[in-house]
Parts: structure tokens; sequence; C-alpha cells
């Protein structure tokens, strides 16, 4: 695990002036004053954007904490000098927009940017104006500069039986070309920086019950003005689990539904039911037929109206029409994964938050759509379920079972928690009748739903701005989690086939 991108803090200097240091040396009781005045009057938001900003501007080296300490004052104190304030740790609206302007100019200079990566979980910060991908390894991903003067790795370990410990023991150890200049192990990860080869590095990993998942950053002194500031943002900003790694290879169920082989085990293809009289009975008043040859539900994924639905609602309809919105105007399909976005030209509901993560099994849910709509009534339908397990079929990542009763028409609708965040899309389930003929028995309330991370993926691939899901939203009422998301929510029908 050579050259793992990005050394950080390691011996940033900080450098006050002379006339600097005498007043911080004879204001020891004022600073205290100082400091507790910005902890209690300012909040933890606004101290961690100072903190942030100043990382940038390379005055402050340590965690994003949110507490005005010694070092942060320090780092006010070095940026007044540095810029012709007066160095005693008073903020004033000059200041304040100077720190903006200046970590403005450095990291919009590196094009910095949140990054999840699908091979790991993690989410990582990367100077996106210096690296490009450079393609995957065994265990992660590589971004590098074009010099090669910059390489950013992200890695996972998860089945081969490491432990913290010995990683940590194997990736501290100096070498014949590596010097490892600090090094601090926790209970649930650890961060180390020195040098090798002539590169400065920083590693970081984290650790949850065995799944460990690290990035680094490597570069040499071409680099190092620009990246030092930048590793100490990225190296706090570093999220291990941010989301749930992925395989590009086709689940179990994706092939399934790519094949043709799903129909009569899980509905997909045709969500229309014609109700046959049995032979011999009398035919009451023949039933109108629906005006569209098929239908489905969507939901509203970002502000400019994209909409999420399944692949074999709109796959293969000349015109898809969207509630009373209108027509789709483009139409973008995954058959593989069975998800598609429709684009509409009309002002639509707030897009609904996604989770990026896996939900909790057992966790409540509601599912939400216009099932069977030539039967039953055309207002939104709502069943309450539980996620009763992580895979679908045939043990498919990419999909959750669960055990809200669905029917066709659900299809593309959104699987929702009771804080009326979207953990899943609906996409199946098994046909009662044909797996009693195979099996004898009668499955109950088998259903299966795409799971959120795969979902995002996808929106992420084109580039659709969806509103991440806060974790810490407080769950509510069927009524008030069904209120909060309705309005978002419409039925779908296609109208012709290709």
């Amino acid at each position: 695990m050579r050259g793992m991108l990005k050394a950080v803090l390691a011996s940033l200097v900080l450098c006050a002036s002379p006339a600097a240091l005498p007043a911080m040396a004879t204001q020891a009781f004022a600073s205290t004053d100082l400091a507790s005045a910005y902890n209690d009057n300012t909040d933890a938001a606004f101290r961690i954007g100072l903190q942030t900003r100043l990382a940038w501007t390379g005055d402050y080296d340590g965690t994003f904490d949110g507490r005005v300490g010694p070092q942060t004052l320090r780092a006010i104190r070095d940026f007044q000098a540095r810029t012709g304030f007066k160095p005693d740790g008073v903020m004033t609206d000059a200041f304040l927009k100077k720190v903006i302007a200046e970590s403005d100019k450095v990291r919009d200079g590196l094009g910095y940017r949140l990054v999840r990566d699908d091979r790991t979980g993690v989410r990582v910060g990367l100077p996106g104006a210096l690296v490009s991908p450079a393609g995957e390894t065994e265990v992660g991903s590589v971004w590098r500069s074009a010099d090669s003067g910059v390489e950013i790795e992200t890695v996972r370990f998860h089945d081969e039986g490491y432990s913290l410990q010995g990683v940590f023991n194997v990736l501290s150890t100096d070498g014949d070309n590596k010097t490892v200049s600090s090094s601090t192990l926790s209970n649930d990860g650890f961060t180390i920086r020195g040098q090798e080869d002539g590169r400065s590095f920083l590693i970081r990993f984290a650790d949850r019950n065995g799944d460990l998942r690290g990035f680094s950053v490597a570069w040499d002194k071409r680099h190092e003005a620009a990246i030092k500031p930048y590793t100490v943002v990225a190296s706090n900003a570093f999220d291990p689990f941010a989301g749930e790694p992925h395989s590009e290879e086709l689940g179990p169920m994706a092939k399934l539904f790519r094949s043709g082989r799903a129909e009569g085990v899980a509905f997909g293809e045709h969500e229309t039911q014609t109700a046959t009289p049995p032979a011999g009975e009398p035919q009451g008043p023949a039933l109108a037929a629906p005006g569209f040859d098929s239908s489905g539900t969507g939901f509203v994924v970002s502000k400019d109206g994209w909409l999420l639905t399944n692949a074999h609602v709109a796959k293969s309809c000349k015109t898809v029409l969207v509630g009373d919105l209108g027509a789709a105007s483009k139409v973008v399909v995954d058959e593989g994964h069975d998800l598609a976005l429709l684009k509409v030209d009309a002002p639509v509901g707030k897009p609904l938050p996604i989770v990026t993560n896996k939900p909790r099994l057992g966790e409540d849910i509601l599912a939400l759509g216009f099932p069977l709509r030539s039967i039953l009534a055309d207002s939104l339908n709502v069943t309450r379920g539980n996620i009763s397990s992580l895979m679908g079929l045939m043990n498919d990542a990419n999909y959750l079972q669960i055990s809200a009763p669905v029917q066709p028409g659900n299809s593309g609708g959104p699987l929702v928690d009771l804080a009326g965040r979207v953990v899943g899309v609906v996409t199946a389930k098994l046909n009662a009748v044909a797996v009693a003929d195979l099996t004898g028995d009668i499955p109950q309330s088998i259903n299966f739903a795409i799971r959120p991370d795969a979902a995002t993926r996808f929106l992420d691939q084109h580039k659709v701005a969806y509103q991440t899901a806060d974790a810490k939203a407080a769950l509510e009422s069927v009524p008030d989690a069904t209120a909060k998301v309705q309005e978002s929510i419409y039925p779908v029908l296609c109208l012709g086939t290709k």
C-alpha cells in the first residue's frame, strides 16, 4: 500500500510575527477569556466553519471539533499577523471577510469536492482540479495528478481477516525508504503520517465490526503548498461509512429481469390486469378499458424536475405521462438495475430526501403508490410493513425484502421510513400462485425494493442533484409521515409501446 496520498498536519509551521509572540505571552488570561467568549456566544457550526477556513488558509491543522482553544486562537492570530491585522485574536467583520476570501480562493482553486467511492463506500474530499480517476485496485480506487506527483487512494478490507491492530502495525513500521513521523491508534481507527520514497503521506483508517476502510494521500515537494491545506480538510471530512460498497456485477434479480425469466415469479414487465369471468358465468357489463397500456409510480428527486421510477415502468413507452404534469420530456433508463429517470417541465413537489446507506433490518416502512389503477381509486395508496431482509431474491445485495403489501402499479414508488426519508424504490412482489405451484406453499408478504444506495448511485451517474436525508430526523406517525411526502409522488402512465 505505497504512496497513500495525503500527508496532512504533520509539521505545519505557524508563522506568528515577532510582534504577536510577546502579545500572546502576556495575554494568557485574556486568551482564556477570549476562547470562552467565542465558545459561549457563537454556535458550533460557526466555529467548525472557522476552523475549516483557517485550515484552507494554512493556519490551522487540528480537528474540526467546534471548540475554540489555544490551537484555534493561535491560528486566528497567525492569520491576522500574515494579513496585516493586529494579532490579538479578536475577530472583526474585516477579518472574517478576509478569511472567507482567502479560503475560498484556495479551495476553489483546487476544485475541492466530496465524492462517495462506490468501490469502498467511503466519502472523501478530492482536489478535482488536480487529480482525476486513475482506475481501481483490488481493494479500492485511485486518483492521480497528471504529473503523478499526487496520488489519492481508498481502501477497504472486509473478507481478508485483517484486524485494525494488525494493519496499523504493518503501516506504522519504518522501512528502508519509509519513515513514520507520527502515528495514533484508537479503538476504532488510526492515523499515520510520514515520508516514503521522497514523498510525504497520510493514512487514515476506521474499523466497524471488522470492516476496515481507509484512504491515503501521497505527494511530492512540488505540490506541498497546495496539498498541505487540502489534507487537513480532507482528513477531517473523511467519512468511512458513508455508504455501502457495490459491485458492477448485476445481481440475481437484475439478471432475472434482464433475461425475461422473472415473469410469473415477480411482477415487473407489464403491470396491467384484465379480469375474465369463469366459463359459463353470465357476463356483466363490460368494464371500461383504461386509457393507458400500463402504469406505475414515480417520485420527485430533484428541484429541477427529475422523478425516479422503475425501468420496467417506462422503458417501452412511446409517451410517459406523469400525473397531471404532462408528458415526460426526457426518459433515462437503466434496465440492468431496473431504474429510470423522468424529466418533467412543470413545477413539481419537493424532492424526497434519500438515505445514502442501507436501512436497518426490521425498521418500519411505508410503501406509497398508485396500484391497480384501472380497478382501485386514483388516489395515493399507503401500506405499512417492515424491512424483513437486507437482501433480495437469491441474496441480491441491490435489493431489500419488505413485508408491506404492494400490487402492480406500486412499481417505482418510494419506500419511506416514518421520518419521510426514502429507504428504497418498490420494484417487485412474488407471484403467490406461481410459487405455490412450485413449492406447495403460499408465500406471505414477500415483496422487494431497490436499496437506496443503489438508487443514489444511479442518480450520481446521471448527475441528478438529489437531497440527502438527515440521519437525525425524528420519526413520526404514519399519517404525519405520509403527509410529508405525498405531494411529491405521482402516477406514471405508459401510452403506447415502442
